[in-house]
């Protein structure tokens, strides 16, 4: 008995130092919140949504490819393994990083609204809003347009060669992976439309993980494009395709919103933070509000509140508030609008919103600050090559599978982007014919001294641009490594006002919080004001890549919420 005593006291012991000791062993090493280890590569690194599009964009490199090339490669690929996110009916946009010109480079490959369509058309159907699905809210896509724009530019390898793999997949098929097949039997209920089932729902039903899955209709959109370059698709049998389809099914999109679509070469858009350099794309997308958020954060200690405190998520959600209230004002297509962006990113504008932040208690309901007084279901990936040159790619269908809608053997689905619109007269995100709509989707990417550090980018909606800040501010204030940055227990607030002009909840919006997260901190939160809510799912999905000048290396990250892969060689 008494040997047994020992031995259990002993156990105990080892249990309590393993309890304390690991932990603090996790933390000394810098792998608090890891998950797995970063990727470190020198020649080339890709990180996907999903490991055999990772795989597709490495044997690209492999074969001479450029970044781009092999973004492209990957994406068509996705188009296939990942329909319920992106695909050819949807939008893109991405910043790249030319070495040999010391340039950052931004495309806003997102397509506009049907030039039939006007708003006196929503209001004669009684429409107060634009439906999320069906005929009304679709909106030319982009993608191919996108992908052409950026080979034309930065490619290497032909067309044919760069989308020869997806072909092979869509013909031969691919295992579903678990995340992805969860969210397609989401979706399900889009089988009501026959050409849906026919092309995503396989015996009446979305695969299992693991069940092969084929597109030959894909197979064959992605060959006469291949072939025909994006003519093939934006003038030719394929936009004709969509125009014969829109016409039965009710749906504006005609040949002609189709044929005279173009991309658009932008500037990216930087704010600096504690001596970097973080860059987004200018709207219609919501990328400047993680720069006003940064702005405003930039006035106080995040090290010294701690990781993950209350205070810390508290200054993190109420600069969110604060930004998210001019993201619904003003973010909208400058084509249509004199869009204040240089004064909203300012630090001197951050520095008058700054002072509407009550350090001990949430706010209800922000306004819109006014920036003339100082004068976003998502794929996204990330490719660096042999010659330093890194794409921060990101595209979209909108939300799972976008409008529902399948033209006829073209294995595609098209986005609903334009849900996104407002259909308040005299908004500067209001619906008008051949406009861009306000857009979620935000690529991302941060220098160092006017050289790259990292290419990266988190999906999911309204979280994009909170998942940016916390993952620069992961990195800059905490110092965590590139995985434990995106594997780090996330906040997702909701309940802002919209640029749809749906306005703010009344009681401040409901703070979710990922496990990991101390209760203590949740309850001070709850003294200070904030509802919170419970939930798991919804906090994005995140890519990167960092290069190391010193080593000349990079560091590939892919997080443990998705079905991702980080792979170098």
């Amino acid at each position: 008995m008494k040997r047994a005593f020992v031995f259990t006291n002993i156990s105990i012991i080892l249990l309590f130092l393993l309890a304390v000791l690991l932990p603090a062993a996790d933390r000394l090493t810098g792998r608090e919140f890891t998950t797995r280890s970063e990727v470190i590569a020198s020649h080339g690194m890709a990180a996907t949504s999903q490991p055999l599009a990772t795989g597709i964009a490495l044997d690209i490199l492999k074969k001479g490819g450029s970044a781009i090339d092999a973004a492209i490669a990957a994406n068509a690929a996705l188009g296939l393994m990942e329909p319920t996110g992106n695909g050819l009916g949807g939008d893109l946009f991405a910043i790249v990083w030319i070495d040999s010109e010391q340039k950052l480079y931004g495309l806003n490959a997102s397509g506009r609204s049907p030039k039939g369509l006007t708003l006196e058309d929503f209001r004669d159907r009684g429409l107060d809003m634009i439906p999320s699905r069906g005929p009304l809210p679709v909106s030319v896509p982009g993608v191919v347009d996108g992908w052409f724009e950026l080979h034309e530019r930065f490619g290497k390898l032909p067309m044919k060669e760069i989308l020869a793999p997806a072909i092979q997949y869509c013909r031969e098929g691919f295992p579903v992976s678990q995340v992805i097949a969860y969210y397609w039997k989401g979706s399900e209920f889009l089988g009501e439309n026959p050409n849906f089932a026919k092309t995503f729902l396989p015996g009446g039903k979305s695969p299992e993980a693991g069940e092969i899955f084929r597109n030959p209709d894909l197979a064959e959109t992605l060959t006469k494009i291949a072939e025909g370059g994006r003519d093939a698709y934006y003038k030719g049998e394929i936009a004709r395709t969509i125009d014969e389809y829109s016409k039965k099914n009710g749906c504006f999109l005609r040949y002609e919103d189709l044929a005279s679509h173009t991309s658009t070469w932008v500037e990216p858009v930087s704010t600096s933070y504690r001596g970097y350099d973080v860059w987004e794309l200018p709207p219609n997308g919501q990328g400047i509000a993680a720069l006003q958020m940064l702005n405003i954060l930039e006035g106080y200690n995040l090290k010294e509140m701690g990781h993950n405190s209350a205070d810390y998520l508290h200054h993190m959600v109420e600069a969110k508030k604060l930004a998210f209230a001019d993201r619904a004002e003003f973010y909208s297509d400058p084509a249509f609008n004199d869009l204040p962006v240089t004064e909203l990113i300012s630090k001197e504008y951050a520095n008058e919103r700054r002072k509407l932040l009550d350090p001990m208690r949430a706010q209800r309901n922000v306004p819109a600050g006014n920036p003339r007084l100082q004068n976003g279901d998502t794929i996204y990936l990330t490719v660096a090559d042999k010659n330093h040159n890194m794409i921060s790619f990101i595209q979209s269908n909108y939300m799972g599978f976008g409008s529902g809608l399948v033209p006829d053997g073209l294995g595609f689905g098209l986005q609903n982007r334009g849900a996104l619109f407002t259909l308040k007269e005299g908004h500067f995100n209001q619906y008008e014919p051949g406009k861009r709509p306000f857009h979620t989707i935000i690529p991302a990417f941060v220098t160092k001294d006017g050289t790259p550090f990292i290419s990266f980018g988190v999906m999911g909606g309204d979280m994009q641009p909170q998942g940016h800040v916390q993952i620069v501010c992961n990195i800059i204030d905490f110092g965590m490594s590139l995985q434990e940055a995106g594997d780090a227990p996330r906040y997702r607030h909701t309940g802002s006002p919209q640029p749809t002009g749906a306005e703010a909840v009344p009681n401040g919006g409901t703070l979710y919080l990922e496990s990991g997260i101390e209760t203590t901190y949740k309850l001070n939160l709850v003294r200070k004001g904030h509802r919170i809510g419970f939930t798991s799912g919804g906090f994005g999905g995140y890519q990167a890549i960092m290069y190391d000048p010193q080593n000349n290396v990079y560091h590939g990250a892919s997080e443990s919420r998705k079905d991702g892969h980080a792979a170098g060689y």
